[in-house]
């Protein structure tokens, strides 16, 4: 997997934001949730989305928002490379892991 991110308050911004790249099926973070709204925009592969009870296919192109204190996670589905821009609506990062 590779990524990169920034903390808004590094660069003068109120976003922070994470790039990933992986073509690992099943790679992604475990249930956790923030206190702000978090903006997944897909590039381009698939990843299946847990957010709160749902469960949603997400593949390039698309854009998913995932309100505040919402639990949610990930897991790539593959066979393509995951690629998407991850946007946290805080100047750094908050994450509060459930599992």
């Amino acid at each position: 997997m590779s990524d990169s991110s920034f903390e808004g308050r590094d660069v003068g911004s109120g976003v922070s934001v994470i790039r990933e790249s992986t073509d690992v099926v099943g790679a992604g973070p475990r249930l956790h949730q923030h206190p702000y709204v978090e903006t997944f925009v897909i590039i381009r592969g698939r990843a299946l989305f847990t957010i709160g009870d749902e469960q949603r296919e997400g593949t390039g192109g698309d854009v998913l928002v995932v309100p505040a204190n919402t639990p949610h996670k990930f897991a790539v589905l593959g066979p393509d490379v995951y690629e998407a821009v991850h946007i946290h609506e805080n100047d750094h990062f908050v994450t509060e892991w459930l599992e």
